[in-house]
């Protein structure tokens, strides 16, 4: 049975169509946060956007009016980093190479035969020659993760293409998938509750994505709030 909104702490919010959009903050945001914190409750920022670094995020929410610490965010990064400790192709964008080699991980954008993972992220920075790079190593039978599912990243003039959708030109090319390690996979959630310490009925998911943010809350166990901000 659902537990009442009552007896949730930890709020696990998706962020692009959720809270905002592009750089639009929606009605009420400042005032949720801070009403979570007064009820002694505590909220993450989950996104499977892994085109900009937590950095990036506490900037942009910064210029909105909201403070934010890098303790407060939880990315498909993060849930990737889990996965990652071999050398790695990434295909995205110069702020995701970044947050992998701080973290560690072996990465390279230039093909070379000891190449022993691709990894797949949302890239604005995308060209043909990664394309060709990733079809060549997925044609290898390289193993293929991937940040996120999402179809589409939705901007102030309509959508784009997000990393599933240039997942599934891939998959056309190659008759290969992903592993994807964003929402909907359980992961990041999990990786919320270890490090709040909350227990998973005080615990929910807010997000404007059926297939993601509620399906994630779904194959985590903890209940999920639909939004009709963004995507929805």
């Amino acid at each position: 049975a659902m537990a009442s909104l009552a007896e949730k702490r930890l709020f696990l919010l998706d962020m692009d169509g959720t809270l905002y959009l592009d750089d639009f903050l929606f009605d009420k945001v400042p005032e949720f946060l801070s009403l979570i914190r007064r009820q002694g409750g505590r909220y993450l920022f989950l996104t499977n956007n892994s085109s900009r670094g937590v950095e990036g995020y506490m900037e942009k929410l910064a210029r909105m009016g909201i403070p934010s610490g890098p303790e407060d965010y939880l990315t498909s990064v993060d849930a990737a980093i889990d996965h990652l400790r071999r050398f790695c192709y990434v295909s995205g964008t110069a702020s995701l190479k970044a947050q992998l080699a701080g973290a560690g991980v072996p990465i390279t954008d230039a093909l070379s035969d000891d190449i022993a993972v691709l990894l797949s992220g949302f890239d604005t920075e995308l060209t043909f020659q990664k394309l060709e790079d990733s079809c060549i190593l997925l044609n290898r039978g390289v193993p293929w993760l991937a940040t996120n599912p999402d179809w589409v990243c939705p901007t102030w003039y309509g959508s784009v293409p997000d990393c599933g959708s240039v997942c599934e030109m891939l998959t056309r090319a190659t008759g290969r998938k992903p592993r994807f390690l964003g929402k909907p996979q359980p992961e990041m959630v999990h990786l919320a509750l270890r490090r709040t310490g909350f227990d998973p009925r005080q615990a929910v998911i807010i997000g404007d994505r059926l297939y993601t943010d509620v399906a994630c809350g779904v194959n985590a166990g903890i209940d999920s709030i639909f939004v009709l901000s963004g995507e929805g």
